[in-house]
């Protein structure tokens, strides 16, 4: 079964430990692997590097693993990327450990409410 898997990165360079495992989980036939970083319209995109150097750090894991890249800017963080797991079918989303422990405030819990079909991994 094919599988359209979705891993979102943060501003943390451990993001290729994400991207790998979003690598094992579409290894089907047929599946679609996506990375993306959505960030507020005032911040970097990765922690103590340029604008720049942070893209062509995304573009080379991304491009070595055979993943699409799509990086944006939004408001609201969450929105994009439901609204991007909608227009891409994702099956699976792949996000690193959130530090809220408050179920109300999760990032990942809002995305599963958003998501009820997705199958989330951390």
């Amino acid at each position: 079964m094919h599988k359209n898997v979705l891993v979102c990165v943060t501003q943390q360079k451990t993001c290729e430990n994400l991207i790998e495992h979003g690598v094992e989980l579409s290894r089907d036939e047929g599946s679609q692997l996506y990375v993306i970083h959505v960030v507020n319209e005032n911040d970097k995109l990765l922690y103590n590097l340029s604008d720049g150097d942070a893209l062509e750090y995304l573009f080379e894991i991304t491009k070595d693993v055979g993943a699409n890249l799509i990086v944006k800017r939004s408001k609201d963080v969450a929105k994009a990327i439901v609204d991007f797991a909608v227009e891409k079918d994702i099956t699976h989303i792949v996000l690193g450990n959130s530090k809220t422990i408050d179920t109300a405030n999760n990032f990942s819990m809002k995305l599963q409410k958003k998501l009820p079909d997705v199958v989330f991994v951390s």
